[in-house]
């Protein structure tokens, strides 16, 4: 599948590392450091801009050693870009550790997977259909 990609950032295009691999790096793109206090979220720049096909969806999600070494997490996991937007491609970034931690030009921050996705048409109906669960949520299931 191709999708047409606007690459301002200075940086090589998002690429996969491995012929497995589901996501490709997304890179900061900033003039000055960004110094982000615990607990603080801030959104950060990529210069990338996407237009994915209509059925696709584009998910920011965090990257796992940046989450378990730092503490550094993507807040809205996993950010949704949809095929109708063409702004520039940013990542909601939040400091979950106890020390701040600094963001440089072109450090891997996210990862962006492109996923197909289905559109829901809603039917309304007045029962649904009973199943053992049924109603048990949140843990409901006895999996920890």
């Amino acid at each position: 599948m191709e999708i047409k990609l606007i690459n301002k950032s200075g940086h090589p295009d998002p690429a996969y590392e491995t012929e497995r691999s589901a996501g490709m790096d997304l890179r900061a793109v900033t003039t000055d450091p960004i110094s982000l206090e615990p607990m603080q979220r801030t959104i950060v720049k990529t210069g990338l801009f996407i237009e994915l096909p209509i059925g696709y969806e584009a998910q920011v999600r965090p990257r796992s050693g940046l989450a378990a070494k730092s503490g550094i997490t993507v807040l809205n996991a996993p950010g949704t870009i949809d095929a109708d937007y063409r702004g520039e491609i940013g990542v909601i970034l939040v400091n979950l550790s106890d020390s701040p931690f600094t963001i440089q030009h072109g450090d891997r921050i996210a990862q962006l997977v492109i996923a197909k996705h289905e559109r829901a048409h809603w039917t309304s109906t007045e029962s649904l259909t009973e199943t053992e669960r049924g109603s048990g949520g949140f843990g409901s299931t006895g999996i920890q």
